[in-house]
């Protein structure tokens, strides 16, 4: 259940009464008038149960379109030539420059026989992946995310190495966007494979064996895959060597087409979990026995009313952390083969329960 998400958070705190601080410089200078664009409405009204909603500026979600590339151009004409303008602009970037400009460091992780950290060199636009054989090792630079693209607006955005620390997937996603593309490489020799995997949103990469589960949709037709609804979010599982028209569909639902589908696999390989989901909270939870042949697939948690997260297994049964009857969650033991049976393992208590992790057995 190794999976990498990557996030980066720059927190500011702006106190309502400051503290006195002696040889600061203030700066003041004079408003800037503004005059923004006139941008277009359309007429655009949709109806919902019976109520008539209005979308006039729905014609700036096609963002492939030139009328649209015309409104941004004039909007980014407007606002540089604002903060252009501002005369200590330049001292601020200098002073921000100065206090990111520093090494940065995470703790390593181990896969396989290797170890892998992050590191960033102070000013670099994206953390960089480091593996060291040992501890003791010098790190070797293994995946650069500031070399996917010459003008560094290609992102990481998934990360998972194999249980047998030989492969890494990863994603990439382009200009900001949510659609990810996913590659593969060896581990031991930095080669990139010809695995290429597309129309990747709101996935993760789950290994099992020679492959891994992940969630994708339909290719988009007409070029509307920036635009156009998500429909149909599936779960494929990808062997390494093939080609993606030949993963295997594991799961879809074709009565919800709203509905999410994210894959993980407990860290022994024995079992898929299935999480599916309506919105931003709550799930439900189904999960297989991948060491038996054509095993059912059995819900342990359904509805949209709460949150499950599997932990791990301990033989037939499986760690689950949730807010169900504990607003402030707690950690409980369900038999996958008798799936009403529950067991609290840490109850709910005063503190809220954030994460759990399950360490040396």
């Amino acid at each position: 259940m190794k999976n990498f998400s990557l996030l980066f958070c720059c927190v500011v705190i702006f106190s309502c009464a400051p503290p006195k601080q002696e040889n600061v410089k203030t700066y003041h200078f004079d408003p800037i008038p503004v005059t923004y664009p006139v941008t277009a409405k359309v007429d655009t009204v949709d109806q919902y149960h019976g109520q008539e909603v209005k979308d006039p500026y729905r014609w700036l979600e096609d963002d492939q379109s030139d009328e649209t590339a015309a409104w941004v151009e004039e909007q980014n004409k407007v606002t540089f030539g604002y903060l252009e303008k501002i005369p200590f602009r330049d001292k601020i970037n200098e002073r921000l420059t100065q206090i990111w400009n520093y090494p940065k460091i995470t703790a390593p992780f181990k896969e396989g026989d290797r170890y892998f950290q992050f590191r960033n060199d102070g000013l670099q636009n994206q953390n960089v992946l480091y593996v060291m054989d040992n501890l003791e090792a010098e790190p070797k630079v293994f995946l650069d995310p500031n070399k996917f693209s010459e003008d560094g607006t290609t992102s990481l955005s998934a990360l998972s190495i194999s249980n047998d620390g030989n492969l890494c997937a990863y994603g990439i996603a382009k200009g900001g966007s949510d659609w990810s593309e996913y590659m593969v490489m060896e581990v031991a020799t930095g080669k990139k494979l010809d695995d290429h995997l597309k129309w990747i949103k709101f996935s993760g990469i789950a290994w099992k064996g020679n492959g891994f589960y992940y969630s994708r949709y339909d290719e988009p037709k007409g070029g509307g895959e920036l635009s156009k609804k998500n429909e149909y979010h599936k779960i494929y599982y990808h062997t390494i060597g093939t080609d993606q028209s030949e993963d295997q569909l594991i799961h879809e639902n074709k009565d919800k087409p709203l509905r999410n589908f994210y894959a993980s696999v407990t860290e022994d390989e024995r079992f898929l979990i299935i999480y599916e989901s309506e919105s931003t909270s709550g799930n439900g939870v189904h999960v297989k026995d991948l060491s038996q042949a054509n095993a059912p697939m059995v819900q342990i948690a359904e509805g949209f009313d709460y949150d499950y997260e599997v932990v791990d297994n301990i033989d037939d049964q499986l760690l689950v952390l949730t807010n169900n009857g504990a607003p402030k969650k707690r950690l409980v033991l369900i038999d996958t083969k008798d799936p009403g049976n529950w067991k609290d393992i840490i109850p709910e208590q005063e503190e809220v329960l954030t994460r759990v992790k399950l360490a040396g057995g």
